[in-house]
């Protein structure tokens, strides 16, 4: 008989120590958990103090002293690191109001914009509105200062009469001249009528 007890002591005393492990490796896994989760706060909240350079919804607009006014939109903005005056933006549109001309409409992926002298550029899938007239390419320089328009990389230009593939246009927005030309002077520019 006590060696019944004595053996029924003993399970009862493993299967507190079995009970009392679990709990014990318990505890400490949810301490464990709970320093990991505050780690990863910290790291958000270093994350987000780095990344203060980030804009959402941005909006610019600017005026030259003919009266041209430039507005541009984006999705997103990151102010250059290196260059505080350089703004990076994504999903652009813009809208050039032009004295004594109609507007032009600018959209592209990408574009880069100088908040000192205005002069932005456009890249990847740079579509151009003017008139009847649709420009498509890769790449767009603006200038206010020099009150000029440069097109480049893949160039479509399309109105109601004509397709032309080019090199370059240019566009001057004083004159409202457009020039067209390739790179290399053997090329020629490609025309379809439509």
């Amino acid at each position: 008989m006590k060696k019944k007890i004595l053996l029924r002591i003993f399970y009862i005393t493993i299967f507190f120590f079995i009970l009392i492990s679990i709990f014990y490796f318990n505890i400490k896994e949810k301490k464990k958990n709970a320093s990991v989760n505050i780690l990863v706060e910290e790291i958000v909240e270093e994350e987000n103090y780095t990344s203060s350079n980030i804009l959402k919804n941005v909006k610019y607009s600017a005026k030259d002293l003919n009266g041209n006014l430039l507005i541009i939109e984006a999705d997103y903005g990151e102010i250059d690191s290196s260059e505080k005056n350089i703004i990076f933006l994504k999903n652009v549109k813009a809208l050039i109001t032009l004295t004594n001309a109609e507007n032009i409409q600018i959209t592209s992926n990408f574009g880069k914009y100088n908040i000192n002298n205005f002069d932005t550029i456009f890249s990847k899938n740079v579509i151009i509105n003017y008139l009847k007239n649709n420009i498509t390419g890769d790449y767009l320089d603006f200038s206010l200062k020099r009150n000029s328009l440069i097109a480049s990389k893949n160039i479509t230009y399309t109105n109601d009469k004509n397709i032309l593939k080019a090199d370059i246009i240019t566009m001057n927005l004083k004159t409202k001249d457009i020039k067209i030309q390739m790179h290399e002077s053997e090329k020629k520019i490609n025309i379809k009528s439509n």
